[in-house]
């Protein structure tokens, strides 16, 4: 059975430091029918302006939200107010993100960081995963790695966050 992609507009908005859409309800009724569930991460897939992406559904402090981030849409960040036109439709496919190499042997000579790593919940563990795997330049993937592991230990930001707990 082919699933039914919803087209929907939606200002983009902020939490934190991150961008978002909200689902209309009827939309967000729909996906949650798709994928079966209604509690928990959906993967959702579709375009944002015309252009494709992958994301995952989440609830943040009670309410749905889509995150916008800059790989989606370019300056997100930068668009806070502007309204976008976006298709929608729950993807089937589960993801598999393989951690960077260099993030495994960063964690493998920092015993403590590596320990609260392990403490993390799969979902904060999969947020640090996935970005430091979307990342294509050297410089970007070290960079980002240092600051990943001086956040587990408590020095400092990464991904929008003040600390690892």
């Amino acid at each position: 059975m082919a699933l039914k992609t919803y087209k929907f507009k939606a200002a983009i908005e902020i939490i934190e430091v991150n961008p978002f859409v909200f689902i209309p309800g009827n939309v967000l009724e729909k996906l949650f029918e798709q994928s079966g569930k209604n509690k928990g991460p959906i993967r959702v897939k579709g375009l944002i302006n015309n252009n494709p992406y992958k994301q995952t559904l989440m609830k943040f402090k009670g309410l749905w939200r889509l995150y916008i981030n800059t790989m989606m849409l370019k300056d997100s960040s930068k668009r806070i107010g502007e309204e976008i036109e976006l298709t929608i439709v729950f993807d089937p496919i589960k993801r598999t993100i393989i951690p960077n190499k260099k993030f495994i042997k960063a964690l493998e000579a920092n015993i403590e960081a590596k320990k609260v790593f392990d403490e993390l919940p799969p979902s904060r563990k999969h947020e640090i995963i996935r970005y430091i795997s979307s990342l294509k330049r050297e410089t970007s993937i070290d960079r980002n790695i240092k600051k990943a592991i001086n956040f587990l230990l408590g020095k400092g930001r990464f991904v929008g966050r003040d600390n690892p707990w």
